[in-house]
């Protein structure tokens, strides 16, 4: 049925039932074996297991009407998730009409998409915390025509985000609601955890610019798989963090910016850069990371970071920084990475790619690329230089020096803004 035909077809039946999509409960052990056959290659872990639909609800007379509005409803059951997150392509709404996602099962949040939220053709939701999620498009009868969407990916979550009363990976990670964030918290309002494809998860950063115009720049690592063709799905979850210094883990989801558009990336110094479609919302507080690209050791040094996926965490090294190759210890090497010895406070685990390092002026000096730090182990990590990223590979789409300093100021450094 052609979409402009939707509309009478709509009148003349008045009412639809609402539709189900029933998923197979996921093979968790099947899926962690892949995990580790994923950390062993060094690439972002995946937390969700992704499924490709096609639920086209203008194809068909779907729609019922309630109050002079065309309502379809959609319903998806997961048995066993620990979470779902959705996608939908070739996405336009008309000027009132509205796209709501919610689960009866974990609490009355509910989020709904107008025609300002749809800055890109495709619409990634932010990951809820069931295996049962609820989506209802409603717009006036009259604009009906105006619209078009297709659910396309349904990811079923496998591991979780968040779990109350659980204990963190590794217990000598610290809670940025911690005092050891005493002096560092615009960096830490700087720092997101991410999901790609609505599968993947790292860590990134909001990145300020010579202009100090706060362009809604995010930096993260190359590993994590962030390129034009997925950029925009990249969803940033803003202030996920305890609320009290090693308390419940409680940390919230609800504060998000979702899609992006890609600008740059180097495997040479494992590093992305991507330009946020919207800027996160005033209440988020988000700030923007200063950076320094001088190239100049660190004396001391503190990764902001979301380990394994827990709430946000800080760590110190109380010695220099060296530069190195990647994963070893020659000085200089090939001059790429930065390296910590090893960590006096805290640690980095999965999920903590993409982090950034900051030297004790509070400037990045890199992004987290990898290591063998853990709770368990007084091991290194290698941070991508700045310093090497700023020319990258000498072209626009491989380098940050046009899109951090867009004034050509020749500026070293910046502060966080």
């Amino acid at each position: 049925m052609k979409v402009s035909l939707i509309l009478s077809a709509v009148i003349a039946m008045g009412a639809a039932s609402a539709s189900v999509t029933k998923l197979k409960p996921v093979d968790v052990y099947k899926e962690f074996t892949k995990e580790i056959k994923r950390a062993k290659k060094g690439v972002a872990p995946r937390f969700a297991v992704v499924n490709k639909v096609r639920i086209n609800p203008f194809k068909k007379t779907n729609f019922t009407i309630k109050n002079g509005r065309a309502v379809w409803s959609h319903k998806i059951e997961s048995k066993n998730s620990v979470s779902l997150n959705i996608a939908f392509k070739d996405i336009k709404l008309s000027k009132n009409a509205t796209l709501a996602i919610f689960s009866s099962k974990i609490d009355t949040r509910i989020e709904t998409f107008t025609q300002n939220d749809i800055k890109l053709s495709k619409l990634w939701s932010p990951i809820f915390m069931t295996d049962e999620l609820s989506v209802e498009f409603s717009a006036p009868v009259e604009e009906l025509n105006e619209n078009f969407f297709i659910l396309h990916r349904i990811n079923q979550g496998f591991r979780t985000f968040s779990q109350k009363l659980n204990t963190k990976s590794g217990s000598c990670n610290v809670d940025v609601a911690c005092s050891e964030s005493v002096g560092w918290e615009n960096e830490v309002n700087s720092v997101a955890v991410i999901s790609t494809g609505g599968s993947t998860f790292c860590t990134g950063f909001m990145v300020n610019n010579t202009a100090k115009d706060r362009k809604p720049l995010f930096m993260t690592a190359a590993h994590c798989g962030i390129r034009s063709w997925n950029a925009d799905s990249l969803v940033a979850y803003w202030n996920y963090q305890t609320s009290s210094c090693g308390g419940d883990r409680d940390g919230q989801l609800s504060q998000y910016t979702t899609g992006a558009k890609f600008l740059a990336s180097s495997h040479k110094s494992d590093f992305t850069l991507v330009e946020l479609v919207t800027k996160p919302q005033p209440a988020f507080n988000v700030q923007y990371a200063g950076w320094d690209r001088s190239g100049e050791d660190a004396k001391t040094a503190v990764a902001i970071h979301h380990p394994s996926t827990d709430e946000k965490s800080i760590s110190y090294e109380y010695d220099g920084t060296t530069v190195t190759s990647y994963g070893e210890n020659d000085i200089p090497g090939d001059g790429t990475h930065v390296k910590v010895a090893d960590w006096d406070v805290g640690t980095t685990e999965p999920g903590s790619s993409g982090s950034p390092l900051f030297n004790e002026s509070h400037r990045v000096i890199g992004q987290l690329h990898g290591g063998y730090a853990s709770c368990s182990s007084q091991t290194a990590d290698w941070y991508g230089r700045l310093y090497t990223s700023w020319e990258g590979d000498g072209t626009d789409s491989t380098s940050l020096k046009k899109w951090l300093d867009p004034i050509n100021s020749g500026d070293l450094v910046t502060d966080t803004l």
